[in-house]
């Protein structure tokens, strides 16, 4: 037998082996509501779950390459949770409001921890870097009672290192595979989160995206991404590409596993204050639990805009896609197609509409500024990476990647004129585009196929939703995605899960060559 297959048949031996679980709750696919019955009724303890975890990965990853590495301290963690559990009269009172206590989660590389992880956004130039601090969102996760299981391989930099993209590779975690289809794209940048919340190697995982990150391999791994509005999650302790546009958020397998997440991590952060406080206001009395409702598509206006559902007649996208919009207007969607984003083909053409020249200088500006705040760190700037890379060609594929967006951002000097003028060329072709758009035909939300609106939303840091749609002739997956104004996650949220429970399209993943 050829050795990919031989990989693949050990893997799936080793899911028979670990899907009944302990005590025989059913771990594999388990939702974050049936984890805490689990432990409430005592057919699961935390460190069960741990141990379920730390052997899937280590059955699956040396396929998958979903994951960099694994918290030692994980099994301590879900120790203490079970321990507080057990000393509490009622395990109920300890997990009341807190649905994360005992919960392990999976983060992205970029997202630092004060532990025994590193935080290298797959990168070997800050192997052995030390964070002063949790980020601002695993501080929250922490409070929430969540164990830290370890970091989830993504694209080096998150994709920011040159033209030629890196499709799921870091140099630290390898190239990431897509558990439906394994020579299929996985897609970036948060590739490992998403691939490890579709094979069930992390009950719930943390994502970022600046423009695609989440939406992207969330669609394409088969699960369910939430990319927030740019200030409702902190960024703080992140390593950024542009403040304009970074934003946290979950990866799941289930709508309500996501908002349960997301319900954990908004809310302001002083170390990330103009954002958070702005945003701030946009969070709901009672969080967002409270809009998971099975009918939140009855009278939505949902807008179709051109440019993006671009599928050939009798395709399996095509038909069903346009299933999926059918679907929507018997549940009580108002939906209206034909609609047409004013001066789209600009918003998309990010070499030339000012996107590039802003995004270079932010880089530089955010990079630098986060490797001065690391309290030891074998690189202290860009240009220190450069280098780094230079003397590392094997190791971080120089020949074939490059790093020519590195080299064009260490060459910018601050935000000057030049990028102060494309900021504001950038912020005018958002608010007259999509949020015009929206304003004037009242939308909810726009529908679109997986992350085709990423940059329309990234410009003007709007929210979306993408939710499984299907899959493809060959099993590929793709998603549905939902996308409005600042702080629509509310009426975003009602439409995905409702959406996601008359469709219910979601499978566990096929290995296929």
């Amino acid at each position: 037998m050829p050795r990919p297959l031989l990989a693949v048949a050990a893997a799936l031996a080793l899911l028979l082996v670990l899907a009944a679980g302990a005590h025989g709750f059913q771990i594999e696919e388990a939702t974050v509501t049936s984890i805490q019955l689990g432990f409430n009724n005592g057919s699961l303890t935390s460190v069960d779950l741990v141990r379920f975890y730390l052997d899937r990965i280590r059955g699956l990853n040396p396929l998958l390459r979903a994951v960099i590495e694994v918290n030692p301290n994980a099994l301590r963690q879900a120790a203490r949770a079970d321990a507080e559990r057990r000393s509490s009269s009622s395990a109920k009172c300890v997990t009341a409001g807190r649905p994360l206590h005992g919960v392990p989660v999976l983060l992205k590389d970029n997202i630092a921890t004060r532990d025994a992880l590193n935080t290298t956004a797959g990168s070997f130039a800050l192997l052995g870097s030390v964070a002063r601090r949790d980020a601002g969102v695993v501080r929250r996760l922490r409070r929430a009672g969540a164990v830290v299981l370890g970091k989830a391989n993504m694209d080096e930099w998150a994709n920011f290192r040159s033209l030629a993209g890196t499709d799921g590779w870091s140099a630290r975690g390898g190239q990431a595979r897509n558990p439906y289809v394994l020579s299929a794209t996985p897609c970036g940048s948060s590739t490992g989160s998403a691939i490890a919340a579709a094979a069930s190697m992390a009950a719930v995982t943390l994502g970022t995206e600046t423009d695609g990150s989440i939406l992207c391999p969330a669609s394409l791994n088969s699960v369910v991404g939430i990319k927030p509005t740019v200030g409702l999650t902190s960024r703080a302790g992140v390593v950024p590409i542009t403040p304009r546009q970074d934003t946290v958020g979950p990866i799941c397998r289930t709508v309500t596993d996501a908002v349960l997440v997301l319900d954990a991590i908004v809310g302001y952060d002083t170390l990330d204050a103009a954002a958070t406080s702005t945003a701030s206001k946009y969070i709901p009395d009672g969080g967002y639990t409270q809009f998971l409702k099975k009918d939140g598509l009855n009278g939505k206006r949902i807008g179709i805009p051109n440019g993006f559902f671009s599928y050939a007649n009798g395709t399996m996208q095509h038909t069903v896609y346009q299933q999926h919009i059918d679907t929507m207007r018997k549940h009580g969607a108002i939906v209206i197609e034909d609609l047409d984003i004013a001066n789209l083909s600009v918003i998309l053409d990010s070499l030339n509409n000012g996107q590039e020249i802003a995004l270079a200088a932010e880089f530089k500006l955010s990079l630098n500024a986060y490797l001065s705040g690391l309290s030891y760190s074998p690189v202290r700037t860009l240009a220190d990476i450069i280098a780094f890379n230079d003397a590392h060609p094997i190791e971080e594929k120089m020949k074939e990647i490059g790093q020519i967006i590195f080299l064009v951002a260490e060459n910018t000097t601050g935000i000057g004129a030049v990028e102060t003028a494309a900021i504001s060329q950038l912020n005018k072709l958002s608010a007259d585009g999509l949020e015009k758009l929206m304003r004037e035909h009242e939308l909810d939300a726009v529908v679109t196929p997986n992350d085709s609106v990423s940059s329309v939303l990234a410009m003007g840091g709007m929210p979306a939703i993408t939710v499984p749609g299907g899959y493809g002739k060959l099993g590929v997956p793709f998603g549905v995605s939902f996308g409005g104004l600042k702080g629509y996650e509310p009426r975003l949220i009602e439409m995905a899960y409702a959406f996601e429970q008359v469709t219910m399209v979601r499978k566990t993943p096929t290995f296929l060559p």
